[in-house]
């Protein structure tokens, strides 16, 4: 992973401006009484917002489409999974 400067003027509570309210996406597997979960917005080229789903004001982060690809790669090669206890 490269380093890189963070952009000075990014603030989590108001990058949801970036995103249209229709392009959140919450996993399929989500439980139904909201659980643990986040929500995926992928419809702003070359970022993607992650938010809580349970929190109504939720901060927003953004990723740009590069990292977020890096990140779905680990978890699914496991490189999160917690160890067998």
């Amino acid at each position: 992973m490269s380093d890189y400067l963070a952009t000075a003027d990014y603030d989590p509570g108001t990058a949801v401006a970036l995103f249209d309210d229709a392009g959140w996406e919450k996993s399929y597997a989500s439980e139904p009484n909201g659980g643990n979960c986040v929500e995926v917005h992928l419809g702003v080229s070359g970022l993607v917002g992650v938010r809580d789903t349970k929190l109504a004001e939720s901060p927003v982060f953004v990723f740009g489409t590069g990292e977020w690809e890096a990140f779905l790669t680990a978890v699914k090669a496991g490189q999160f999974d917690l160890p067998a206890a």
